[in-house]
């Protein structure tokens, strides 16, 4: 009897450790990664490029030609300052040089000074101004950079084209392409349309107005 009882002991601690197995194996049997779909070979498609001149492009819509004409508007009162700074530098100068032989030496040094004086203050004055205007001017082609994006994006999609290409830096790869691969009017003109902005007047030409700083056009991407 004793030896039926250990027995059956003996059978149910198997069939325990049996169970616990099998319910530890029971869940790592389902979790098995499903079969990966094969990977979809790229069809090869006739290429059609476009090249566009994006910072020009930006610049050339009428609103990029107004919001230029308004940085330099902004900083017109900062010009005038520094043309009238110039322009009592260049006289000191004048002055000295027309001045006589008998001009003392103290005097002769204490003219020089003035005219370093203001020399510097004139380098400092449009090296900030210059600065400013170039973040500001950055700043307005970023914000119309993006909007002009869209529109090139869609019009080469809709075009079919397959590649975009962008040429503004002079640096770039392209060397020669047909004239009708460029897109960069077409896109001002598609732009000009969906924007709803005319065309601002023609701005008063000034020699020493600042230059628009070059932008990187990184919103094509």
């Amino acid at each position: 009897m004793n030896r039926t009882l250990v027995l059956l002991s003996a059978l149910g601690a198997g069939l325990m450790t049996t169970a616990g197995v099998a319910q530890t194996a029971g869940p790592q049997a389902s979790t098995a990664p499903a079969t990966q779909p094969a990977p979809v070979k790229p069809e090869a498609v006739p290429a059609k490029i476009a090249l566009v001149a994006f910072e020009q492009a930006v610049f050339a819509t009428n609103e990029g030609q107004r919001n230029v004409q308004e940085v330099q508007k902004k900083y017109e009162p900062k010009k005038s300052q520094i043309d009238t700074l110039s322009q009592e530098v260049d006289a000191l100068k004048k002055q000295l040089q027309s001045a006589p032989a008998t001009l003392s030496d103290e005097e002769r040094a204490a003219r020089l000074k003035a005219i370093d004086t203001k020399e510097k203050q004139l380098n400092r004055d449009a090296e900030d101004a210059q600065t400013a205007y170039n973040a500001d001017l950055q700043e307005a082609y970023a914000k119309l950079a993006q909007k002009v994006s869209v529109t090139l994006k869609n019009y080469v999609a809709q075009n079919g084209y397959t590649l975009l290409l962008d040429v503004s830096n002079q640096q770039s790869a392209v060397m020669w392409a047909l004239p009708n691969t460029d897109v960069t009017q077409a896109v001002v003109e598609a732009y000009n349309t969906s924007s709803g902005v005319g065309a601002p007047p023609p701005a008063a030409p000034s020699a020493s107005r600042p230059r628009p700083a070059a932008a990187k056009p990184a919103a094509t991407k």
